[in-house]
């Protein structure tokens, strides 16, 4: 429940047509979301009706830094280093990964900024990376001219700290004054400090703020809203701000205004400000979970101005005078208009605002109701077009969108020319022109990059060479009926002359959740190098995703999670039929909410696959909403304090389901104590009980990393390694 909307007094530079608004983010690519915040769902205290087996004598493994945990975890390294790591085969496969990661044959990912390029470089001599820029004519050269604004590896040394860059937050308008976001060991959690990049140093006696799961942006050059940890009842249930305050340059953080606090079982609240034009707005954005969000606009008088939209709208940026958003439901602001889901739409910022009610609504595109659509996957806005990245059967198409002239605003779509059957992905949009970068890419065609000029033809700047041979490889699209009779899409990278007899070591990846989708995208360097060792890749496009748009996902939500294992199964089975592979030779790997899905199908069908990989998995369902940022996705996987909840995730959660009496494979398990998403305990917990039933497997954890798995390529390289070993050896020797 929201509370403390507190007034502030703050000067804008508005245009004229807003004389009451303030500002969001920097609109980069994609939505106002600040990526480093999560999301969530309220909590209850109601009591379980009904509990399987709840005791747990391996809680104790919850303690993170705990020592008698950590000298576990150290035990199961020393069994399973030995028995990857030492593997004849390792070092081969640790170095080819690794030179793909960190070869200067790489496109530097771009961000446009006022006509530079600004790019984060890892390479085997800058581990921790380095961020530099150059201009956009020098980057379009074969030989850029960088220079370096910072030095992670030297600020490390210096500092003799364990820094991982993770981004900066820009003033709008002045890109050039930012607060870089910097972490321990990869962390989600960072310190902010300010830095200039135009004189490439951090400020003296500049704002600075603690490690925490810090949202923040600039109101002015020296002023900050910010949402952190202020001390006990400041953070949610979830980990994430409950308050945001106004920050003055000079004075204590902790003196600083609160202007709103939300709920304690609200997931989070942010800030972000964007510039259009001569304008700068601030939205102040409550998430009461993970897919709804009430938004605000801050107002010159220091009020909070409602943004009336539905609840689970998807904030875009602001195009013009135009408030841009995705629907995530049908909406229906009056009886004679509705506003189908999936669909991107505009609304008049200033008189919506004014009025207190959706004024001047346009549907800017329409995936149902065109048939070469199925989904918008991604949004970006340059100064004069909004481009939209969107998927027809998992595959891109890139579209501009311009508005008309007029009260009632036309909107112009236009497809851009790029191929077919791959991968389409904004890159970067420049808010000073109408300058894009978007890439090109498919399972066995490397990334090209192009460059977007207003009505000029993308034109191609950047071409990844082949990382390896492709020419012995194919690509192939099929579809299952799933146990509901949905058809499911997935895609098979095999060599062309592999023996359809079952005998193919196989990877099968999905992940299945949170609205993400799964595309066409060059192998990775593991991928590759699993290809050349004779194995076979397949990735599930399962429900729980948005490939087909928000349905997609929302069918297979809270009761209806087990439709995301069946679908999953229901591709195994598929792939085994056609003789592809066989259950001696498939192995099933995730991260994450994939770990999840692969431990829930490894437990429901343990006679499908012979391996799986489980990487910072979520795997304790009844308890993940008590650990760490778990109180987040209760949207997406049920709060299990509500009974009816409880009772549906007990029926898949693997921690409660996993059995002695069964066969199942030996399982990898991995994680790191340095994931401050996904508790490590989840995999902990999970290996500690299987081990006290009998069952064989291996447990390793890094010693840092994050919830990306390696604080620096090197460290992501050796895991890498481990799961090709470990695939190789169950599904090949």
């Amino acid at each position: 429940m929201l509370s403390n909307i507190r007034p502030l007094t703050i000067s804008f530079t508005l245009a004229a047509l807003l004389a009451a608004c303030g500002s969001p983010e920097d609109s980069a690519v994609s939505s106002l979301k600040n990526p480093s915040e999560p999301e969530t769902t309220p909590l209850t205290t109601a009591e379980p009706e009904s509990e399987p087996n709840l005791e747990d004598p391996f809680i104790w493994l919850e303690e993170v830094e705990g020592e008698e945990a950590l000298t576990w975890a150290a035990e199961r390294n020393a069994l399973s280093t030995p028995r990857l790591q030492g593997d004849p085969r390792f070092e081969g496969i640790r170095d080819a990964i690794e030179m793909v990661l960190t070869s200067d044959d790489r496109i530097p990912t771009p961000g446009l900024v006022n006509g530079q390029v600004y790019n984060y470089w890892q390479d085997d001599e800058h581990i921790r990376g380095l961020l530099r820029r150059t201009s956009l004519d020098s980057y379009r050269s074969d030989n850029p001219r960088w220079e370096t604004v910072i030095d992670i590896d030297l600020l490390a040394t210096v500092e003799n700290a364990n820094w991982v860059y993770k981004g900066r937050t820009c003033l709008p308008g002045n890109p050039s004054h930012c607060l870089l976001r910097l972490s321990d060991g990869g962390k989600d959690a960072v310190v902010l400090r300010e830095f200039d990049l135009e004189n490439k140093n951090f400020v003296d006696g500049g704002f600075s703020v603690d490690e925490a799961k810090t949202n923040v942006d600039w109101v002015d050059a020296n002023t900050l809203i910010i949402g952190t940890d202020f001390g006990p009842g400041s953070v949610t249930t979830s980990g994430y701000a409950r308050t945001l305050r106004l920050w003055r340059r000079g004075t204590d953080i902790n003196d600083a205004e609160q202007i709103i606090e939300v709920g304690l079982e609200d997931m989070s609240v942010g800030i972000n400000t964007v510039a259009e034009d001569d304008a700068r707005y601030s939205f102040v954005t409550r998430r009461p979970d993970f897919f709804t969000e009430q938004n605000w606009l801050v107002t010159p008088d220091g009020a909070l101005a409602e943004i009336p939209f539905p609840i689970d709208v998807n904030l875009q940026g602001v195009f013009g005078d135009k408030l841009i958003a995705l629907m995530r439901s049908d909406w229906s602001p009056t009886e004679d208009v509705t506003y189908p889901a999936g669909s991107l739409i505009a609304m008049d910022l200033a008189s919506s605002i004014s009025n207190s009610a959706a004024t001047e609504v346009s549907v800017i595109l329409d995936p149902n109701v065109n048939d070469e659509l199925d989904a918008i996957s991604a949004v970006a806005m340059t100064r004069d077009s909004i481009y939209i990245s969107a998927l027809k059967d998992v595959s891109g198409k890139l579209l501009r969108v311009r508005s008309g002239a007029g009260a009632e605003p036309a909107w112009s779509v236009a497809t851009i020319e790029l191929p077919d059957n791959g991968a389409i992905r904004l890159v970067s949009a420049d808010d000073y022109s109408d300058t894009l970068m978007v890439s090109y890419q498919s399972f066995l065609t490397p990334s090209t990059l192009y460059l977007v000029n207003g009505d000029e033809q993308p034109e191609a700047i950047k071409a990844l060479a082949p990382q390896f041979d492709a020419e012995p490889y194919l690509v192939e699209q099929q579809f299952v009926a799933s146990a509901d009779g949905t058809s499911i899409p997935y895609y098979i990278v095999r060599a062309a002359d592999a023996p359809m007899d079952g005998s193919t070591p196989t990877r099968l990846t999905a992940y299945g959740g949170f609205e993400l989708s799964r595309t066409p995208a060059y192998v990775s360097a593991q991928s590759q190098v699993w290809l050349q060792q004779g194995g076979a890749y397949v990735l599930a496009n399962i429900r729980g995703g948005g490939e087909y748009g928000p349905q997609w996902h929302q069918t297979a939500l809270l009761e209806n999670r087990q439709r995301v294992f069946d679908d999953f199964i229901a591709v195994a089975e598929d792939i085994i039929e056609r003789g592809l592979t066989s259950p001696a030779h498939l192995g099933i790997t995730g991260g994450s909410n994939g770990g999840l899905l692969v431990t829930a199908a490894m437990v429901q069908r343990p006679d499908l696959y012979n391996a799986i990989i489980s990487a910072v998995p979520l795997i304790d369902m009844l308890r993940y909403h008590l650990l760490l940022a778990g109180a987040s996705w209760t949207a997406e996987y049920g709060n299990p304090d509500i009974p009816a909840h409880y009772d549906f995730i007990s029926e898949y959660s693997p921690y409660q389901n996993v059995r002695a009496d069964a066969n199942y494979p030996e399982i990898f398990l991995w994680t790191n104590p340095k994931d401050d998403r996904v508790h490590p305990g989840h995999a902990r917990k999970m290996a500690a009980r299987m081990l006290e039933q009998g069952h064989e497997l291996i447990y390793f954890e890094n010693a840092e990393g994050g919830h990306g798995g390696g604080a620096n390529l090197g460290q992501l390289a050796v895991t890498q390694a481990m799961e090709v070993v470990y695939l190789l050896q169950q599904l090949d020797d």
